[in-house]
């Protein structure tokens, strides 16, 4: 996982290199496209940018025009930039025999092609006939906030459980119904109606809908199947259910997190603790909108568990959670930021609650317990849980 600045170091400083084919993936809304175009930009003439969002540019002849347009490009090398290019059928296998084609005629080309979708890692690109470089451009962090709008890191975590992280909608926060529509229109449709389709067969997009509407309106907390299925108009089966919420985390929309297993052992499948990888998703679908922290606390308390869990998936961590009547605790983190159990109690906590990450860090003394409050919740978001992490202090209020 990257940040829009380190991907875009990474995309313009690759372009003095030798020509070959990059890979940008990442959720909807989060910045590729905006990339790309800032790319073309500074490019000027060397740059052919497209996009199959254009639904004439998945026409056979606007394909073949673009890589001739690219064969023709002299004298300097050309930079194809191909925008949502999971929307074009087999776009893996034809960006590889287009940009080998030119290869072969003597005229290499740079090729950016970006993708919305996280599943693709940058190992498996690698195992391609033509390697791809690839990066993971990651849903938007308090700290990368703060620094791209300038803003207090604390104002910048707040902003990010009451509206998420979409660059975007930024400047619409002040009216909720515009930003909203943003948020729907931008990110959910498109990932839903072109994105989700283009990973996997989706035969029953109405149950598609329901499942990511049951998900998004149930932030950090444990469901079964049963208990979705039961939420839903249309009742699909529990292994088509299944698969939409894998897709829906494949999309870069909701993380179905699995219950820890520290000998990674197969048991009995365990129900999912579902989390909305950003809460701009919440706050537009909710119908009373982002909660009021003094007068509702315990929805405010989920809600930034649920900006904390993200952020640990968004940063690359293996996110887990745990439950052993009567003990629980929130988030089981393993990764670069290092082994942590996790309780997220920004409202006072119970004796009770404190137990589980007591008894949990005793049977897995390896794992470091982290109690997230109401005064370290922002600090969080920012620098995530080690004290070495990167990222500006947030100032106390």
């Amino acid at each position: 996982m990257t940040s829009y600045s380190e991907a875009k170091k990474w995309l313009i400083g690759g372009l003095d290199e030798t020509p070959r084919i990059r890979l940008l993936l990442g959720p909807r809304g989060v910045g590729k496209s905006t990339l790309l175009l800032e790319c073309a930009e500074r490019l000027g003439d060397r740059a052919i940018y497209v996009t199959a969002d254009d639904p004439t540019m998945l026409l056979p002849d606007a394909w073949d025009r673009v890589w001739a347009d690219a064969g023709r490009a002299t004298p300097v090398r050309p930079v194809v930039l191909l925008d949502e290019a999971h929307l074009w059928p087999g776009w893996r296998a034809r960006i590889q025999e287009a940009a080998g084609r030119l290869v072969a005629e003597g005229r290499p080309a740079h090729v950016v092609a970006a993708a919305s979708a996280a599943h693709l890692s940058a190992a498996s690109a690698r195992t391609e006939e033509r390697p791809m470089d690839a990066a993971t451009l990651a849903h938007w962090s308090a700290s990368s906030v703060a620094a791209t709008f300038e803003v207090d890191p604390v104002e910048a975590a707040d902003a990010l459980v009451a509206f998420g992280g979409y660059p975007g909608a930024f400047e619409f926060m002040t009216h909720h119904v515009r930003w909203a529509a943003y948020v729907r229109d931008t990110v959910v449709n498109p990932a839903l109606d072109r994105d989700l389709p283009a990973l996997a067969p989706i035969r029953q997009p109405a149950l598609l809908r329901q499942v990511f509407a049951a998900a998004a309106l149930h932030p950090c907390q444990v469901l079964s199947l049963q208990h979705i299925q039961a939420r839903l108009l249309d009742r699909g089966s529990l292994t088509t259910i299944a698969l939409y919420l894998r897709l829906l985390g494949d999309a870069g929309l909701v993380a179905p997190l699995p219950r820890f297993s520290p000998a990674r052992t197969r048991r009995r499948a365990a129900p999912p603790k579902l989390v909305v990888l950003d809460n701009a998703i919440i706050s537009a679908l909710h119908p009373r909108g982002a909660p009021d922290r003094a007068r509702e606390p315990e929805r405010h308390n989920t809600w930034v568990a649920n900006a904390c869990l993200a952020h640990a998936v968004n940063s690359g961590q293996r996110v887990s959670y745990w439950r052993e009547e009567p003990f629980e605790v929130d988030a089981v983190i393993d990764g670069e930021w290092g082994q942590w159990a996790v309780l997220v109690r920004t409202a006072p906590h119970t004796e009770r609650e404190s137990r589980g990450l007591t008894e949990f860090v005793a049977r897995y003394p390896d794992y470091r317990p982290l109690v997230i409050t109401a005064d370290t919740w922002q600090s969080f978001l920012v620098r995530g849980p080690s004290p070495r992490a990167e990222g500006p202090e947030p100032r106390a209020r």
